[in-house]
């Protein structure tokens, strides 16, 4: 069984910075890799971030390159997304997810488990 526990969302102003946490457990095994997708109301899912869990290989969208950066601590079996200059399209519910195959780590649809995300909202 593997849980993933989001936390670190909340409301901030527009240029303002957030930290969100995943928290992992269960099957550590085989992990290929973990990332960030969101979901903005009345949007379709979006790619944010990945990192490879083994040599810690990052991918961004390129939305957010530049102001978010994504991190692993392999000890705390935790990932992490710093997402600085927020714009009020950062406004989402951000969601951690793993997969344990080989392969593209910013296809989402190809992971394996999601958490039950966390509400992002920057205000203008």
């Amino acid at each position: 069984q593997v849980q993933l526990v989001e936390s670190g969302g909340g409301l901030v102003q527009a240029g303002g910075s957030l930290r969100l946490s995943c928290a992992a457990s269960g099957r550590t095994f085989g992990r290929y890799g973990m990332g960030w997708v969101r979901q903005a109301p009345g949007k379709a899912r979006e790619f944010v971030a990945a990192i490879t869990w083994s040599g810690g290989s990052t991918y961004y969208a390129d939305s957010v390159k530049g102001r978010f950066t994504i991190s692993r601590d392999k000890a705390k079996n935790a990932v992490y997304l710093q997402m600085n200059s927020l714009k009020p399209e950062d406004t989402a519910v951000y969601y951690c997810g793993v997969r344990y195959t080989v392969g593209d780590v910013s296809r989402e649809a190809e992971y394996n488990y999601w958490g039950q995300g966390t509400q992002v909202t920057v205000s203008s």
